[in-house]
């Protein structure tokens, strides 16, 4: 699928990874890293693509009601309340976790919640997503 895709289908998989649709997209960038010679545009366009997933998600956040996460997306109120929480503590910086996984949709939902600026959001989630993609493709080169 990659194959026909190419660079394009990278991106819109790894903006779909970064959102509700549970997926991950390190195989996406894996077979994306042995097909094109250059690992800064392969990086560059996954983090590009996770990071607007990401903003997907902060959307989510800022623009639902708590109930509406609840009963709709089947989010737990209580894991959602404690991720909250810590990114009420820690503000902007929690954006660098959006790439992990499970809780980085959660994390980008909360700073949504917390009605976070978009512009400084993006760019530490969009860090923190190219550091993620770096070392995959760093490991990927070892092999």
């Amino acid at each position: 699928m990659l194959e026909k895709l190419g660079l394009f289908g990278l991106f819109i998989g790894c903006a779909l990874s970064a959102t509700i649709v549970p997926f991950s997209s390190e195989a996406l960038v894996a077979g994306a890293l042995l097909l094109y010679e250059s690992r800064w545009l392969v990086v560059t366009v996954a983090a590009l693509g996770n990071t607007l997933g990401g903003m997907i998600s902060f959307l989510l956040g800022w623009l639902c009601k708590w109930e509406w996460l609840e009963k709709y997306l089947k989010i737990d109120r209580e894991r959602l309340d404690r991720i909250h929480a810590r990114v009420a503590k820690y503000g902007y910086p929690a954006a660098l976790l959006a790439w992990l996984p499970i809780v980085g949709d959660l994390i980008a939902i909360a700073m949504g919640l917390l009605r976070l600026k978009p512009l400084p959001t993006a760019l530490l989630m969009l860090a923190g997503k190219f550091a993620r993609y770096a070392v995959i493709a760093g490991v990927v080169n070892l092999f």
